[in-house]
């Protein structure tokens, strides 16, 4: 759906998952997931905002929850007004 003239466009994330995460394999887990967590959370971002999410290559190893709380934490630094 595109914007109105003069409105916001939705909230659109990107994300950045280098070789030092691992192999193709381990870094599309990791994208992966990534994605399902901020999924969830679009609602909670500024309409046209931009964000870019960067995977360290310690979110390899990292579950899904432990993702999700670091993406909750970095957005609410982020988001805090």
């Amino acid at each position: 759906m595109l914007a109105q003239a003069g409105e916001p466009g939705p909230a659109r994330v990107g994300f950045v998952v280098n070789k030092a995460v691992g192999n193709a394999v381990l870094r599309n887990r990791v994208h992966r997931r990534l994605r399902a967590v901020l999924a969830t959370r679009l609602s909670d971002l500024p309409a046209g905002s931009l964000t870019v999410v960067r995977a360290l290559p310690s979110s390899a190893t990292a579950s899904y929850d432990e993702l999700a709380a670091d993406v909750d934490g970095a957005l609410s630094r982020v988001l805090r007004p």
